[in-house]
């Protein structure tokens, strides 16, 4: 060990987060007493008087002087103990997980480069993903991609997953929903109690934490989450210490989520922000050719630019007027025309605007599909008889009733409306590679639509 220099002034605000957060008796008689000898790379190296000392801070408050380093934010991120008289480390980092990483099998395999459609509203934000994907943690860290619903934000990501994972599989892969992120942390941190529960969050941690490239979709979901944000902000920290990508999807830019905390959004802005923008007439009908490419089916250019027409800024409102026109010529047996296409999608629109279709008859035909109660569908089971139902009934609600997702989420229990946002998507994903689910939606439609 060389000889101990002077360090107090990165120690002490490391010291000052320990006072918070850790027992006054274990503060005064194992924290006091430590003297910070050296710092090398991310590490402070702390001495200690003894190895008894040494073995109580590593099996008892490391983890708590790991998250004091962080929180501290003096470029540090973990600790290393030494037992005075003795050159040998007593207390490392935590060990990886990457010796038993599996790839996520949580991506879509039809979300790629390849099938992404660029035009002039997302060429930019394109070449920065693909160029993330290339070189993680390069030129671009954050990745901060925003825009509104249904315009490629989950494609473009996951696109970035999926071709690491292809290219790079010595890479830690993390993709996960902003929802999904939430969930996880609830249930492991806040509503267990003793040892296993410590346990069992500080291996969420650490797994969140060892990863080489971190994608969060929809982090708009944890503003107004105190507990969560504060939670994300240190694996943020850590991870960007260590030099590893963080890519974040939202619905706003970092300065119009006003009910997330300020140093988050310094963090979300410090990287590179891009903004996804709904596409032209000529986008729009690139982005048909591709969808009816991947539908195996032959759709003319005028049926194409009839469906183009008028038809929102939403990709996926796009994807499913073209998706009712191919059903339509299935059902009727006749070729795809634009007489056809008008017919279906005037059905359709007659189908979705009649004033029989209420919340209560969603709901009704949803509860008596799955032989469930309405307080099963709107309470806080978490079952998966009841989830899917639920999801289901989310999406159904946005595609039936003119109803802002606020609504919908105080319908279905006072649920939040990146809630009802994620329930929508996800199915809406699901329908295109579960025949099941898909057959049981458009039955629960039919079902509703007949009552």
């Amino acid at each position: 060990m060389t000889d101990k220099g002077n360090f107090d002034f990165i120690y002490n605000p490391i010291k000052e987060k320990m006072r918070d957060i850790i027992s006054h008796i274990n503060f005064i008689t194992y924290i006091e007493p430590l003297v910070p000898v050296e710092v090398v790379g991310k590490y402070i190296i702390l001495q200690t008087s003894s190895e008894t000392f040494a073995k109580y801070i590593t099996n008892t408050l490391a983890e708590k002087m790991r998250d004091a380093i962080i929180k501290a934010d003096v470029g540090l991120n973990d600790f290393k103990l030494v037992v005075e008289g003795s050159d040998e480390f007593t207390y490392n980092e935590p060990e990886e997980e990457a010796a038993t990483y599996d790839p996520p099998t949580n991506l879509n395999p039809k979300f790629t480069f390849e099938s992404f459609v660029v035009g002039k509203n997302n060429e930019f934000v394109y070449a920065a993903a693909k160029s993330v994907a290339e070189d993680p943690a390069g030129t671009y860290n954050p990745l901060f991609i925003y825009g509104g619903t249904g315009l490629g934000k989950t494609h473009l990501i996951q696109a970035i997953a999926n071709k690491i994972v292809a290219e790079q599989p010595n890479l830690k892969v993390i993709y996960v929903t902003c929802e999904q992120f939430f969930n996880e942390i609830i249930d492991t941190m806040f509503t267990g109690k003793g040892p296993d529960s410590r346990d069992k969050s500080n291996k969420l941690r650490q797994h969140y934490r060892s990863a080489d490239v971190l994608i969060i979709d929809d982090i708009q979901f944890i503003c107004n989450k105190k507990a969560v944000q504060e939670e994300f902000f240190h694996t943020f920290n850590e991870l960007v210490s260590k030099g590893k990508q963080i890519i974040i999807t939202s619905d706003q830019p970092p300065k119009e989520l006003t009910l997330l905390e300020d140093r988050l959004k310094t963090r979300f802005s410090g990287g590179l922000l891009f903004d996804i923008l709904p596409p032209n007439f000529e986008t729009k009908i690139a982005i048909l050719k591709r969808k009816a490419f991947e539908k195996k089916s032959l759709v003319p250019d005028e049926v194409l630019t009839f469906l183009a027409q008028d038809s929102g800024d939403d990709v996926r409102t796009l994807e499913g007027r073209l998706t009712k026109v191919i059903f339509a010529a299935k059902l009727h047996e006749q070729p795809i025309s634009v007489a056809l296409a008008r017919s279906a999608l005037s059905e359709a629109v007659s189908e979705g605007a009649t004033e029989e279709v209420t919340p209560e008859s969603v709901i009704s035909g949803v509860t008596s599909f799955f032989h469930i109660t309405k307080n099963d569908l709107c309470g806080k089971s978490k079952k998966k008889d009841v989830v899917i139902p639920r999801q289901i009934c989310c999406y159904l609600m946005c595609e039936l009733l003119s109803l802002p997702l606020t609504a919908i989420g105080k319908i279905m229990g006072g649920r939040d409306h990146t809630t009802v946002l994620y329930s929508r998507d996800k199915i809406e994903e699901m329908c295109g590679v579960n025949d099941k689910i898909a057959k049981d939606v458009d039955d629960i439609k039919n079902l509703i639509l007949k009552k």
